[in-house]
């Protein structure tokens, strides 16, 4: 009897220190998720750290959260985000996207996948407020990848609203081997 209690003893402190450390697990988890992610208002005041943050909250390694906040903060009220490719089928098409979009659509992606863009060339043209901007791309699963998996150029609309920046629209086009990036963007 003595032998019993003992083991039922043992068994349900088994039980509960089982369940404490589960608790704790899901309350590192719910602290985890609980990150609040903040604005950097001068982010958007010069066009140089504009594109550069645009860079920088999309890119994150593996299971990296991202400041969705600080991305829609970069973007006009309508902006639209544009992919351009081939379908299944080989057609060129063109996917426009507002950054909720992009994000519902994305956003799950890069995190699970890892996702590092790095501006490697800049063209910017400029006329009073509005700037046209030619970023070529490239793109790494993590900052330790010695070669790109993918490249290609954002063309990326701007409005000075004499304030900040506003990125109005983003327009991109990944480099296939029919269609490589130029010497002229890439120098």
């Amino acid at each position: 009897m003595k032998k019993l209690i003992i083991l039922v003893l043992v068994s349900v402190l088994s039980i509960n220190l089982q369940a404490q450390d589960k608790h704790k697990d899901k309350g590192e988890k719910l602290e985890k998720e609980a990150v609040e992610f903040t604005v950097d208002s001068t982010a958007v005041l010069t066009l140089d750290k504009t594109i550069e943050t645009l860079y920088n909250v999309i890119s994150g390694e593996k299971d990296e959260e991202r400041n969705w906040k600080q991305f829609k903060f970069l973007f006009s009220s309508d902006a639209k985000l544009i992919a351009s490719g081939k379908d299944k089928e080989g057609h060129l098409k063109v996917v426009y996207m507002s950054p909720g979009d992009y994000i519902k659509s994305s956003g799950k992606w890069l995190v699970e996948n890892g996702f590092i863009e790095k501006e490697i060339h800049r063209k910017v043209d400029t006329f009073g407020n509005i700037a046209q901007v030619f970023s070529t791309y490239e793109c790494f699963k993590s900052k330790t990848d010695p070669t790109p998996f993918m490249r290609g150029i954002n063309s990326i609309q701007l409005l000075n609203d004499g304030e900040r920046w506003w990125i109005v629209n983003v327009f991109w086009s990944q480099e296939t081997d029919k269609h490589p990036i130029p010497a002229r963007y890439l120098n």
